[in-house]
């Protein structure tokens, strides 16, 4: 049996696999249901796991995977299972079965930290995490502030070179030119918000013209 809140978060979320192929962000949810904070959100989805309706994919971010639905659902949406890699990918065939990606350093998932300039060593990346075309890097997280997207500290985050990005986006933003961090990317008129995924981090603003952005989180990596 589930709560209102329970039923509601699982729909909205099968909801947006099924018209976009990829899950809603914490931000999304959180906006969806009315509630204050991420953190109902990741008590949510921690109840939907331990009732067995979904699960959070090891190793990426922003993945969910529908294991079942409840009847009401089920009947009404035609429910397949599917996972969800959190990016639209082409076909793995498509993709070398593994590429070595230079590793940039560190990047914060805190409070920003001086901007990543040199390659520290290599690691190799599967090639189905990759965007089909653009290059692409990786970087050590340290800090928690991702930790409701799935980022901790220490996960190697793989990063596609780009200058722009979407709402919703995580990414690499560099910071009145000098500092690195990786947050949720959102444009509010001439000002961007870079969000954390953690209740105890505020929002940081900046004007336009502080910001640039770097890159955008398509992938993770995890040791255990």
């Amino acid at each position: 049996m589930l709560t209102r809140k329970q039923y509601d978060l699982l729909h909205f979320i099968h909801r947006r696999l099924q018209s976009d192929g990829v899950p809603p962000s914490f931000d999304e949810m959180k906006d969806a249901l009315e509630l204050r904070s991420k953190s109902g959100i990741h008590r949510l989805i921690t109840a939907l796991e331990e009732r067995g309706f979904i699960r959070r994919l090891p190793h990426r971010a922003r993945a969910l995977e529908i294991i079942r639905l409840p009847e009401s659902l089920e009947a009404s949406a035609g429910f397949a299972p599917q996972v969800v890699d959190g990016e639209s990918a082409a076909s793995p065939a498509a993709r070398p079965a593994a590429v070595d990606l230079p590793v940039m350093g560190r990047i914060a998932a805190g409070t920003p930290i001086e901007a990543i300039q040199q390659v520290s060593h290599h690691i190799a990346v599967p090639g189905a995490m990759l965007a089909s075309a653009g290059r692409h890097y990786a970087l050590e997280v340290k800090g928690d502030s991702m930790i409701e997207a799935g980022i901790n500290s220490g996960d190697i985050v793989v990063i596609q070179e780009q200058q722009t990005a979407q709402n919703g986006d995580i990414v690499v933003a560099l910071v009145d030119g000098g500092e690195a961090t990786l947050k949720t990317f959102r444009r509010r008129g001439s000002t961007i918000a870079l969000e954390a995924a953690n209740s105890a981090y505020e929002t940081r603003l900046y004007q336009d013209h502080q910001v640039r952005v770097q890159g955008k989180l398509v992938g993770l990596i995890r040791s255990y």
